[in-house]
């Protein structure tokens, strides 16, 4: 019995191939597929050449128009804030009695005060010259 396996294996090896390919030319892929995003009542157009495949998307009313889906207005409460906006607001809350801010709270609190009013007088003073700078010049309007 084994004996006759081994001499019968060889020959089913070799009818096994001969059944599995097909009696068919193999067919080549398109050399051309073509995409193209259809707006309102648009058809999809047909194709023209043997070698080509058009593929249709319907893309919505109009190509100039916001999608359904991004016109909502987006909520406004504390979970749609950026966390770096939301730490920018504790942050100032809590500056409140710390040193260089300006306030009667905590021990360090005034020594704010006097960087806030040299700041005041060096912007006071840049708006002087500005000022100065604009009357001296010269009018052009004269022409």
């Amino acid at each position: 019995m084994i004996v006759k396996l081994a001499l019968a294996a060889p020959l089913m090896l070799l009818a096994f191939p001969a059944m599995a390919q097909d009696a068919s030319p193999p067919q080549d892929p398109p050399k051309r597929v073509r995409s193209v995003i259809l707006f309102g009542s648009e058809q999809c157009p047909k194709s023209t050449d043997p070698d080509e495949i058009v593929v249709c998307a319907d893309g919505g009313d109009s190509p100039y128009r916001i999608p359904k889906r991004f016109r909502d207005k987006p909520a406004e409460g504390p979970s749609a804030q950026a966390w770096s906006n939301r730490f920018e607001t504790v942050e100032e809350v809590n500056r409140a009695g710390i040193p260089n801010s300006c306030s009667p709270i905590g021990t360090g609190g005034q020594t704010g005060c006097n960087r806030q009013m040299i700041r005041q007088w060096y912007q006071e003073r840049l708006d002087a010259k500005a000022r100065q700078a604009r009357e001296q010049a010269p009018d052009n309007d004269d022409k």
